[in-house]
């Protein structure tokens, strides 16, 4: 079976589906052929050392990303594909895959979080103008597709609250990560050479975007007010920060005199990321809104514990584990979450860290999952 992915970008440091794309073109089933198309500059960076083939028409040029090449491509080449997976919503590489594909070539969509009613509470004028969107295209978009994916009941159940108007093939499907390889004390050496000032000490960590849906002024207050209570525990703030907000949250650091025990070394990849999972004591994420959350599974995989906010869909599952610790996303349930972790005895953090490993291999390991994913056109054809 050969399978078509679209994706306006394959920019890791746009988050979440990019991962997911690699993940699931690069461990799928063997007897499987994928490929990917994005609306990416060729000469993009992130796209030279892509283990897979991939179609760049762009440069974007546009946040919506329209593209004259883009529809013309899908219609010369969909004979090729037995289907389509058409990732993230609100786009136009979603309109242009059911203008192209629909009665046609089977596709499905996978959601990637977009439809959670966060997203209506927190920006409502925006999501007024998402209306005048949905009736015409985006409804349709899903209503016509053979699947749509979530990656959780709790992110399924969610995404009926956005809009009155909601019929689709809901699909559940099971995800997660692929654990790291290669020598973890050369990863950890190599974190530590990209972030040296928190070499010897032990930390919580945060990896993702510098963002505020993540809830990172939570973790950074929290930390403020409970740092005096383990004078050894520092907090690392690891990853892109596109809105520009890292230098407020740092200003307040050093009103509270932490400056030196909170650190921002940036995006992290590769070694340097799987280091510092390796060399955290425990990984921290008090997001207003995750449909699933990689990162997590990331840590788990790790054999690392996880404080989550009750906004994380796989939270409570984790939590049910004894993987973690889950609290709401508020200022009081972020230091409720760090408070938590400080006091427990050094006996309990070991069990939890043990469960972590655990939940990663029993319900979050990609190298099974990614074949799961990728057969649901299989459903359709039996």
């Amino acid at each position: 079976m050969r399978i078509l992915h679209v994706i306006p970008t394959l920019d890791p440091a746009t988050g979440g589906p990019t991962e997911v794309v690699r993940m699931l073109a690069n461990h799928g089933p063997e007897d499987y052929e994928q490929e990917v198309v994005t609306l990416d500059d060729p000469g993009a960076d992130f796209l030279r050392e892509i283990g897979f083939p991939v179609h760049a028409l762009g440069p974007r040029t546009s946040v919506y990303g329209r593209n004259r090449k883009l529809i013309p491509w899908l219609k010369a080449n969909r004979g090729r594909f037995d289907g389509v997976v058409q990732h993230g919503m609100w786009q136009y590489t979603g309109y242009s895959v059911w203008r192209t594909m629909r009665g046609r070539v089977p596709y499905v969509v996978f959601s990637h979080g977009m439809l959670d009613p966060y997203f209506k509470q927190a920006f409502p004028l925006k999501h007024l103008k998402k209306w005048l969107y949905w009736l015409p295209v985006e409804y349709w978009v899903l209503r016509s597709a053979t699947r749509v994916l979530f990656t959780c009941e709790a992110e399924a159940e969610l995404a009926k609250q956005s809009f009155w108007l909601h019929r689709w093939n809901a699909c559940v499907m099971p995800f997660g990560t692929i654990p790291p390889a290669g020598d973890a004390e050369a990863q950890r050496k190599a974190f530590f050479g990209v972030c040296p000032t928190v070499r010897g000490r032990r930390f919580v960590l945060y990896l993702g975007r510098i963002d505020r849906k993540k809830g990172c002024n939570l973790l950074v207050d929290a930390f403020g007010k409970l740092a005096a209570r383990d004078p050894g525990l520092d907090l690392v703030m690891a990853g892109p920060d596109p809105q520009n907000w890292r230098t407020e949250l740092a200003r307040g650091a050093e009103v509270s005199d932490l400056a030196e025990r909170i650190h921002w070394p940036g995006m992290l990849r590769g070694d340097a990321k799987w280091g510092a999972f390796h060399a955290a004591e425990v990984f921290a994420l008090a997001s207003h809104q995750e449909n699933f959350g990689i990162a997590v599974a990331e840590a788990l995989a790790c054999g690392k514990p996880v404080l989550l906010s009750d906004k994380v869909n796989i939270a409570a599952e984790i939590a049910a584990d004894g993987a973690g610790l889950m609290e709401s996303d508020t200022a009081a349930g972020t230091e409720r979450l760090l408070e938590r972790w400080v006091k427990l005895p050094p006996l309990e953090r070991e069990a939890m860290a043990a469960r972590a490993r655990d939940c990663f291999h029993q319900r979050y390991d990609m190298r099974e999952n990614a074949k799961t994913v990728v057969r649901v056109f299989e459903r359709d054809s039996r």
